[in-house]
């Protein structure tokens, strides 16, 4: 039977024998089929699954104990497998057709297929699978490859529930760093320290590459041996694919070394290649279900997508900057002036792409210099270097002294040095120098001696030490990076065809391979045109109305701000139709929250097309804060009144009045502001806009017409009412006593988007619990000093952990899907209530609410 199991004819194979093999962890059985061959292995309690022993086992036929629906499971997935590094997973199946359930991995080892087997995870279901696309779609929205990271890895443990999971990048040399980690608050930080090649040996890398997750339960359970540990052929059996394989011995001296009982890696693949591990510890033993594992090992194949997008994102904005280089170049010398006219300028250039201390331009024979570079005697020594050792290609080292003895002469001014070579033969260059960065590299132990032989001769022992240990790196210069190299290579491409006058054919080429890009660079916009364009127009049609800069952003952010509010206040609805009540409320709310009760609003309720919503927002935005800065509302005695009718054609009348307010004059100009409150609706929405300015107050009438309007309402209460203003950035935790935020949510996604309004309102040490149980041994061991309660916990409810809260005396609110409808059993009315979707203005009134009543 071919590895290759995808060219298999599934009709000729006979899944009849059945043996038991591999060493493996207790926590599973594995079972391999084969057409002409048995093997025979231990599983960790054979007479608890099949109801006879391993040995007696051997030579029977799968159908006297697999059921008829497993056997048929388990052939379909054998059908689609795809590779020999495929494996497939079939849950909740009744394998002995005794009413036990038990999850199944399935996959090809040479000529046998192997199918591995766990207990079923027994209670409430919970589809973890489902958790990864949201998941993913957090990070997506992050900035940068390092906040990425960040985010993946405190993803990863809210979906695991580890107490450590860092992102582990492994460097060119094989050595490893702690790019980003996410911790429980009670271990240790790894961030930032260096693991020697020699902690992963290449066959564990190799085996990263084809199995993605590798899982060890708890480092102390005794693994099942192979029996016979070889086949009829004398060949063990292959179980590299094989989650339930148990790991070298050398591994697990290597975590009891650092004190983990429990781990689980999950590779980053990039392009075929090992580019780091998702590595996560615990310090107790910790078994994850199948289905958590499998969300996992998805989790890390789409989190490697995204890395690889963003890098690639990062790539293709650099390779812009080097476009625009290679355009500033060409106009540079195309009216035949030389390269070294103006050399101060095309470095300059040069260094907006490639950061460097100093360059040379070196000719025809002829010597420019700019910033920290070797003497042109000095130089002339290395120009006969580069001539032997980077005569074709971009040369690039970060330690010029290990290379090249002369240049101790000169370390005080480079240690690190990329050259170009602008000729077709060995002579002209263009050489960029970086001096040297002094820095020191934090190791997780001595990197000198991370292996060492142990007693039973050629073994290698894993290191005992983990203790901090610093190294300082003299000699080197800042590391010229990949994405450098490349735009270098691409420079030297461009001095060598347009800096050198070459051939107009080739120079029409590369007009064309130019054209060819910004038309790749225009379709790349053409996205984000429309957006940029208006955020355009709102800036510079709003510097009239500045008189200072901080003035001009005030108006130009406030303005972006209103969009940004109708966007929202429309995409909570899903798109639907939103009040203009809300509207109003919400601009008062933003700019003038001490005037609420002098804005009345009357008629009834309309609901705006979503179409329409953000024209409307953007001129309710204007009359308000023109109101807060000029109008009734910038003194303490006027009033604004918002009147709302329905015409006759269902149209929207909008009557805008202000009265008591200080004496108006119509102005002498129009500004920006002025020509949104009058024109916007009648360009945008093709209604009608009047303003008046009488000394009483300003006045404004509009008409809506009605296909923007989907209906009039009553108006319903204003749903700021009960609600406490809280300034952002007030600390509420100093409000409270000492101790710790509980968040009780069963939700990973809302418990962790939870925490991260619980640390802005100033809660530094936050516990998140997924059930009572979990929250109860919370309460009894850590300080608590608040607690928001999910109401619903599955099946169960919070008014157990609300009922020991009371009686500990700790103030804490409740979150609900249903408002205060579902209050739980107990008398708990009067406790505040934030309703999902909820924001962190909501959870910082409602926590000022409930440390108000608490006091």
């Amino acid at each position: 039977m071919a590895e290759d199991q995808h060219q298999v004819d599934l009709s000729t194979c006979d899944l009849e024998p059945i043996h038991i093999i591999g060493r493996i962890q207790s926590f599973g059985w594995l079972i391999s089929f084969s057409s002409d061959w048995i093997i025979n292995h231990a599983s960790r309690n054979c007479d608890a699954l099949f109801g006879q022993s391993a040995q007696d086992l051997i030579g029977l036929n799968a159908a006297q104990f697999l059921s008829p629906s497993a056997m048929h499971d388990i052939r379909s997935r054998l059908q689609i497998l795809g590779s020999s590094n495929t494996v497939e997973r079939i849950f909740e199946v009744d394998l002995l057709n005794d009413g036990r359930l038990f999850d199944l991995a399935v996959h090809t080892s040479g000529r046998s297929f192997v199918v591995e087997i766990e207990e079923h995870e027994s209670g409430r279901r919970r589809d973890f699978v489902s958790y990864v696309r949201p998941m993913i779609e957090r990070m997506r929205q992050t900035e940068s490859i390092e906040k990425l990271c960040a985010s993946a890895a405190r993803h990863l443990r809210g979906l695991t529930g580890f107490d450590r999971v860092m992102v582990y990048r492994f460097s060119e040399e094989g050595a490893g760093e702690v790019i980003a980690e996410s911790l429980n608050g009670l271990v240790d930080s790894f961030k930032g320290l260096h693991f020697p090649a020699s902690d992963i040996p290449k066959q564990a890398r190799k085996l990263y590459t084809r199995n993605l997750l590798r899982i060890i339960t708890d480092i102390d359970d005794p693994t099942v041996p192979v029996i016979p540990a070889t086949g009829p052929t004398g060949d063990p059996l292959d179980l590299s694919m094989s989650g339930l394989r148990a790991v070298s011995p050398i591994h697990i001296e290597y975590l009891r070394n650092m004190g983990v009982k429990a781990s689980m890696s999950v590779s980053i693949m990039r392009r075929g290649k090992l580019w780091g591990l998702m590595a996560c510890h615990h310090y107790s033993p910790l078994r994850l279900s199948y289905s958590v594992r499998t969300a996992a090992e998805l989790f890390g194949e789409f989190f490697a997508y995204l890395l690889e997008q963003k890098e690639t994102d990062a790539a293709f904005e650099r390779r812009g900057d080097s476009m625009k280089l290679h355009d500033e170049i060409m106009s540079r010398v195309a009216g035949g002036g030389s390269l070294l006219d103006a050399f101060g300028d095309f470095s300059e250039s040069i260094g907006r792409v490639i950061g460097f201390d100093g360059a040379i331009g070196w000719v025809d024979g002829e010597f420019m210099a700019d910033g920290l570079t070797p003497t042109r005697a000095q130089f002339g020594q290395l120009a006969r270097f580069l001539n032997t050792a980077g005569a074709s290609t971009v040369w690039a080292t970060d330690n010029i002294t290990s290379i090249f003895e002369p240049a101790r002469e000169w370390a005080d001014k480079a240690a690190g040095v990329m050259a170009l070579p602008v000729s077709r033969s060995p002579r002209d260059y263009i050489v960029l120098f970086r001096k040297e960065q002094l820095r020191e590299v934090h190791w997780a132990g001595n990197p000198e001696k991370s292996v060492e032989l142990g007693p039973n001769g050629a073994r290698l022992t894993p290191r005992k030490s983990f203790d901090l240990w610093k190294e300082e790196r003299r000699g080197y210069s800042r590391p010229w990076t990949e994405e450098e190299t490349a735009a270098a290579e691409s420079l030297r491409i461009t001095l060598l065809e347009v800096v050198l006058r070459m051939s107009d054919a080739a120079h029409a080429q590369r007009e064309q391979a130019s054209q060819q890009q910004d038309m790749l660079i225009a379709e790349l916009n053409h996205r984000v045109r429309n957006i940029l364009n208006l955020i355009r127009g709102l800036v510079s049609q709003s510097k009239d109305g500045a008189s200072t800069i901080d003035e001009f952003a005030e108006i130009v952010g406030s303005r972006i701000h209103a969009l940004a509010r109708a966007h929202d206040q429309v995409t909570e609805k899903d798109w639907r139709p939103s009040s203009f009540y809300d509207l109003i409320r919400t601009e008062t709310a933003a700019y003038a929250s001490h005037s609420t009760d002098r804005v009345v609003i009357e008629g009834p309720d309309a609901l705006i097309a979503p179409s329409a919503f953000t024209t409307l927002a953007l001129v309710i935005h204007e009359l308000m804060t023109n109101s807060c800065k000029y109008g009734a509302l910038s003194d303490s005695q006027g009033t604004v009144h918002v009147t709302i009718a329905r015409s006759d054609d269902g149209a929207l009348e909008i009557d805008w009045r202000e009265e008591d307010g200080p004496p108006v004059t119509p102005p002498t100009r129009r500004g920006f502001g002025s020509t949104i409150i009058e024109r916007t609706i009648p360009h945008e929405l093709g209604g009608s806009a009047s303003v008046i300015y009488p000394e009483a107050g300003m006045q404004a009438f509009f008409l809506i017409p009605n296909e923007h309007v989907a209906t009039f309402e009553t108006p319903g209460a204003d749903p700021r009412q009960g609600v406490v203003e809280v300034p952002e950035g007030t600390d509420l935790r100093a409000q409270l006593p000492e101790g710790a935020a509980l968040i009780v949510e069963d939700n990973v996604i809302i418990a962790m988007e939870a925490e991260d309004h619980m640390r802005a309102c100033g809660f530094a040490d936050c516990r998140v619990a997924g059930s009572v149980a979990a929250a109860m041994d919370i309460l009894e061991h850590t300080e608590i000093a608040f607690a928001m309660l999910d109401i619903n916990l599955g099946k169960d409810t919070s008014a157990p952990i609300a009922e020991a809260l009371r009686e500990r005396g700790i103030a804490f609110i409740f979150a609900s899907g249903y408002g205060e409808r579902t209050l739980p059993e107990g008398n708990f009315t009067g406790v505040p209530v934030v309703t999902k979707p909820y924001g962190e203005r909501d959870l910082r009134s409602a926590i000022a609410r409930a440390s108000a009543e608490h006091r």
